[in-house]
Order: structure tokens, then sequence, then C-alpha cells
């Protein structure tokens, strides 16, 4: 609209001068013509108002239409400015937070040095402590030989007074240092947990600035039972001395036939507890029991010779004292064994123990089981500890973990390894752990084990 006007103002305006040039060039015209001249330039105005009016209008559309042109455009500036305000606010919200994330962080990193001082200081009472109980177990143990050689010699006296004082204070002191390393160690886990937690914290402070597949179970076809005896059999000895039973086969022929914790007494030895299993009607001594890892297998020599553990629970019986036994007769040792897809197996052996002279050599020889044999047989197993090493296996013991019967190098079969759950370590770690490896075979993850005695019987052999 607005060019169409000012198309007619500038169609018309030519016209109106054109109009005015004829009247000055023609005084030759008479009055008449005058008279239509001057009609003539009067319609000649109409038309110039007319155009002039069309023009006003569109001028006056084009002043509305800018105006509210102008108005959107102050709209848009006051949304800009109004987000640019919210913006600046945000940005010093932002730096707030930033300044609070660097005060946290430096709290953060002193609080884990005080955590690792005392890591430290715990460790070291720890390692103390621990000194100081296998002092006093070899104190208590002295303290029982004592006791047990005055009640051989004096079975009909009452126990004097001040022997009896003497093993309430003993138990009482053994009883607080297991509750002070249990507290120990509860504290030393929880600020392992807060270490965690605080290198975690680190971790997403600087970003903001596979498992292993679970061992195939145990497989392996039975194998038939040999039918000649492997080692040379002595004569039974295993009877009882004072009333108490030489072993769990003494206490099952008296007519004890339930699973538990007895007393027996080996021929020319002390009087300890051992637990009896009843399986098929038949007494086995248990020696060794894994099954949830609450005992360290990490001992030193000293435990591993007279024992450690809770019989009703894990437990390693001591190279002493399965000597004391095993030598009354010929026995069996049986292996149980359970992976983690709770395959259950098992293998027997005839077996000959030494004593501590030859660091109790163990000499085994299958005699049946549905599980590849690991042992070599046949061979001189001499028993190592990471303070006790023979003289041909004096780096295994530090490598694997808890001690065991060791060849010309370190088998990997090890029942005494460190407890670790599948997918929990590494493969090198695992391998230090629980496992079992048949000669010739993979290397298998165990749950769960046992160790049982049993004494030989002569006319299924022979």
């Amino acid at each position: 609209m607005k060019m169409y006007t000012i198309k007619l103002f500038l169609f018309i305006v030519p016209l109106v001068i054109s109009s005015t040039t004829d009247q000055d060039n023609s005084p030759f015209d008479s009055l008449s013509s005058e008279t239509k001249s001057r009609f003539a330039m009067l319609e000649d105005v109409k038309i110039l108002a007319n155009g002039l009016l069309q023009l006003g209008h569109g001028l006056k559309d084009f002043v509305h239409k800018t105006k509210g042109q102008i108005n959107d455009i102050f709209q848009k500036l006051n949304i800009f400015d109004q987000s640019f305000y919210d913006l600046s606010l945000k940005t010093s919200e932002i730096k707030e937070e930033e300044k609070e994330l660097r005060r946290t962080t430096s709290k953060l990193q002193v609080k884990n040095e005080e955590v690792k001082n005392m890591s430290l200081e715990l460790n070291s009472k720890l390692e103390s402590l621990l000194e100081e109980k296998i002092l006093l177990q070899q104190k208590v143990r002295y303290l029982e030989e004592q006791l047990t050689n005055l009640i051989q010699n004096q079975p009909e006296i009452q126990e004097h007074p001040e022997v009896t004082s003497l093993k309430t204070f003993v138990e009482q002191q053994d009883n607080s240092i297991k509750d002070l390393l249990e507290t120990v160690e509860e504290q030393y886990k929880q600020l392992n947990q807060q270490h965690s937690q605080i290198k975690e914290i680190e971790n997403q402070l600087r970003r903001t600035g596979i498992q292993e597949p679970t061992e195939n179970s145990l497989l392996s076809k039975p194998r038939a039972p040999r039918t000649t005896p492997p080692l040379q059999l002595n004569d039974t000895r295993n009877v009882e001395q004072d009333g108490i039973p030489a072993d769990c086969s003494t206490i099952y022929n008296r007519g004890e036939h339930t699973s538990g914790v007895y007393t027996i007494r080996p021929s020319n030895s002390q009087v300890f507890n051992v637990y009896c299993e009843i399986n098929s009607g038949s007494p086995w001594t248990l020696i060794q029991h894994r099954i949830d890892g609450s005992e360290n297998f990490n001992e030193t020599w000293e435990n591993y010779k007279y024992g450690f553990g809770r019989l009703d629970g894990e437990f390693w019986l001591g190279l002493e004292k399965i000597h004391s036994i095993v030598k009354q007769s010929n026995y069996i040792l049986r292996i149980e064994l359970e992976d983690w897809k709770d395959n259950k197996h098992h293998i027997e052996y005839s077996f000959h123990l030494g004593n501590q002279e030859t660091d109790y050599t163990l000499h085994v020889v299958e005699i049946a089981g549905n599980v590849p044999k690991a042992l070599p047989e046949y061979k001189d197993l001499m028993f190592s500890t990471w303070d006790h090493k023979t003289k041909r296996h004096h780096n295994c013991p530090q490598s694997y973990s808890g001690g065991w019967w060791w060849h010309d190098i370190c088998e990997e079969n090890h029942l005494n390894g460190k407890y670790n759950k599948p997918r929990a370590k590494s493969k090198p770690e695992r391998r230090r752990g629980i496992c079992w490896k048949p000669q010739n075979g993979r290397l298998y993850f165990i749950k769960s084990t046992k160790m049982l005695i049993h004494p030989i019987d002569l006319e299924s052999l022979g």
C-alpha cells in the first residue's frame, strides 16, 4: 500500500507541473480558454490532494508497523537483559560452590593424612600384640605341660588352689588379648573403609575439576581302590591310658556315636581335645577344617606345631598332636574338597608322618577317591612355614602363604593358603589361596576343605 501511494504521487506531480507550464506558455488563449483552464487546475488539485491523502494513510500504516516492530525489539531486549542477569547470579553461585569444594578438598587431604598415620600406628601396635600373643601362647603351653605332668603324677590329689588361680589368670589374660586383637582388627577395617571412601571422594573431585570367570568345578572319573597296602604297616598300639581313649576309634568303640569334641590321650603323649566326626558309621579324627575364612592360616611354625583355631569352626590340630596319634598305628588320610559350585569330592591316602626332626615329612600313596590326585606319591613332602624354611623349599611359604607339605618345587596344591572368595581377587593373588592342582591338570580353587585320619582296617586291605 505504501509503495502504491508513492507511485501515485510521483505520477500526479508531473501532471500538475505540466498543466502549470501550459498555462504560462499560452498568452494567446481567449477568455473561455482561461475559464476552462481554471476548472482543469481545480481537478488537478483534487487529484493531488487525493494522492497526498493516500500517501498520508500509507505513511500512517508504515509508522504503526514500525512502532510494533520497535516494541518487539524492546521486549526481546528485556528478555535478554533478564537472562543475562540470571546467568550472572548462577555464575556467582558456581564460584561460591567452587570455593566450598576447594575447602572440602583441603579438609579431606588433612583427614587422609591423619588416617594414614593412624593406620601405621595401628599396624605397629598389631604387630607388637601378635608378638606378645605368641610369647604368651608359648608360656601357656609350657604351663599346660607342667599341669599335665602334675595331673599324671598326682591324679588322686585335688588341684592346688595356686595352680587353679594361675590357670584362671592365664585364661583371663589370653581372653583379654584376644578381645584386644579383635578390637584392633575392627578399627583397622574401619580405617581402611574410611581411607577408601576418602580416595573415592578425591577421585570424584578430580573428575569435576574383569573379572575372571568362576573356575570350572573339579571333574574327574572315580578310581577303584587299591587292594595292596602301599606302606609298611605297624602293630596297632592305640589303647586307653588311665581311662582316657587314645583316639576317636576308641571313643566310638565305647559307644559314643555322635560327632563332637572329645578328650584323648595317645600313647606316650599329653591329654588334648579333638573333633571326632562320625561318617557312615566310621569314626574319623578331624585334623584340619576350612569353611569361611574366619581363621588366619598364615601362622608361625610354632603354631602349626601345636595347633590353632577352634575345634567347632576353622582350625589346624597341630603337627605334634597329629604325629602322636598316627604313630600308634597305621592310618588313612582322607581329604574332602568342595568347590565354588558346591561339587563335593574326596581322595584317600595311606600315609606316614615323620617327627619334628624330619620337619614332619609326609609320604602318601593313593588308595581311593573321585578327585584328581595332586600330592606326589612316594616323595619326601616336608612341612614349611614362613619362619621355618626347609633346605629345599625356602621360598614356598612366603610366596603361597600358610604352612604346607612341599616338594622340589612349589606345587600348586595348598589347603592352608589364604581364603579367597571367587572373583574377589586377581589371579596371582588367588593362586596363593586354597587350591588343588592335579598333576598335568588345571588349577581349581576350593571353597571348603576337611582333612581327616582313621586307623587302617587290615582285613579290608588284605
